[in-house]
């Protein structure tokens, strides 16, 4: 059967078929994003029981996986007369009945991890394996466990408190930690060792053009909701992944024709003192700042929104941060620890239900751009709140978390890393 899909380089254009797991082209030595092209060139929504996957015509799945959710798009009255904003519209991802929110994970990470485990072959034996700092670890584990598809995640072990769960995860999910003191890229080059292994396939991350897909499907809600595209995409960000993704939806909604033509500026925002986005936008660089693993490592630990904390985001890569930044005349912002405690008690207060640091960052960064006059706010501006309602599913709810099957040091070589999978002491 042919696929509803083709793949397309961004850097050179060459259009191609999926032929399976691909997360770069084979004729292209160089790095560079590949990005969907879909058959479907207006977007038909499917009834809501289908969850995530109402939005499958523009998403490279080969299934659909049980127990998912969609992000919930609506218009806000109370936090738009503080900011005095005449159309602010939030996308709710999390859980929030009261919306019909039900991300039980209470992230959007939710979204990356049903599209990519969507696009993974039913016949598919190897482990998938996934680096996070937290979020996408504890979504992937959910829909993993929900759907006996094996998993192995690699997080730094300060992070193991984000592995949270309302029931108790299926054996095919498993655990390897890097050490105390380590952080989000000691996960990913363990991850990539273990990647390197007979009976692992690497997610992909940014490459993998499932995760973009899933992310963008926040983008669908707001303009399928709203009935045309945003002025204004704002969401904080670590990789930037949700960033490129927004602006690949973007693209696809002027295609289809019904949603208008607006570029969506994108209003992104870095934690300080953790900023290598913001400090190379700022300098007009493509190219990120050198940052020394010590100095990343003390930086990561002092920001509150830790999920953001990523070294090596696809910033210069063609097709990433930089050209999505760039092609919607987007800005990069900057905001505290201290801006986002506010900011997240602004939201609780107006609109009544918890958030996350990161979707707070989001919100302290949009209250920036107001300040600062790049936001005009008689435009419609899209604020994606990318996590939220963990006080209200923790509420009552004895919980269960994921321990470590192993404690691995991140350089540890990919003899030994055989020998430790092996004797899993679970």
């Amino acid at each position: 059967m042919k696929s509803p899909y083709i793949l397309k380089n961004i850097a050179t254009g060459r259009t191609f078929d999926d032929t399976g797991w691909m997360l770069n082209d084979p004729e292209y030595p160089l790095p560079s994003l590949l990005r969907t092209q879909y058959q479907k060139k207006q977007l038909i929504l499917k009834a809501e029981h289908y969850g995530f996957y109402r939005f499958a015509d523009w998403l490279p799945v080969k299934r659909y996986l049980d127990h998912s959710a969609a992000p919930v798009t609506y218009r806000s009255k109370e936090l738009a007369k503080k900011l005095k904003i005449e159309n602010l519209y939030i996308t709710f991802n999390g859980y929030w009945p009261q919306k019909g929110a039900l991300m039980e994970t209470c992230s959007f990470k939710e979204l990356e991890a049903y599209s990519v485990c969507g696009r993974l072959d039913t016949l598919e034996v190897n482990t998938l394996v996934v680096a996070s700092a937290g979020n996408t670890a504890r979504a992937f584990a959910r829909v993993c466990s929900d759907n006996q598809i094996p998993l192995l995640l690699c997080v730094p072990y300060s992070n193991l408190d984000a592995l949270w769960f309302g029931t108790p995860l299926h054996k095919c999910v498993r655990l390897v930690c890097t050490p105390q003191g380590s952080d989000y890229f000691d996960a990913i080059r363990l991850s990539q060792t273990i990647c390197s292994l007979p009976g692992y396939v690497d997610e992909g991350g940014a490459r993998n053009v499932a995760r973009r897909d899933g992310m963008g499907v926040a983008v669908l809600s707001a303009a399928t909701h709203i009935g045309t595209i945003p002025d204004y995409y704002v969401q904080a960000v670590g990789s930037g992944t949700g960033a490129i993704a927004a602006r690949e939806a973007n693209l696809r909604l002027i295609e289809d024709g019904r949603f208008g033509c607006t570029t969506m500026k994108l209003i992104t925002v870095q934690n300080h003192p953790f900023v290598p986005i913001f400090d190379a936008w700022k300098m007009g660089s493509r190219s990120l700042p050198p940052y020394q693993d010590d100095t990343a490592r003390d930086h990561a630990q002092g920001i509150d929104a830790k999920v953001l904390a990523n070294r090596y985001p696809p910033y210069s890569i063609p097709g990433g941060l930089f050209d999505a930044l760039s092609e919607s005349g987007g800005v990069v912002n900057m905001v505290t620890n201290r801006e986002i405690a506010i900011a997240a008690a602004l939201f609780e207060e107006t609109e009544g239900i918890d958030i996350h640091p990161a979707a707070a960052a989001g919100l302290a960064g949009l209250q920036k751009g107001i300040e600062q006059g790049t936001i005009d706010k008689k435009k419609i501006v899209m604020l994606n709140i990318t996590g939220g309602g963990e006080n209200q599913y923790k509420n009552g709810r004895e919980l269960h978390y994921l321990l470590p099957n192993h404690i691995v040091a991140a350089d540890t070589a990919a003899e030994e890393l055989i020998r430790i999978l092996k004797n899993d002491p679970k």
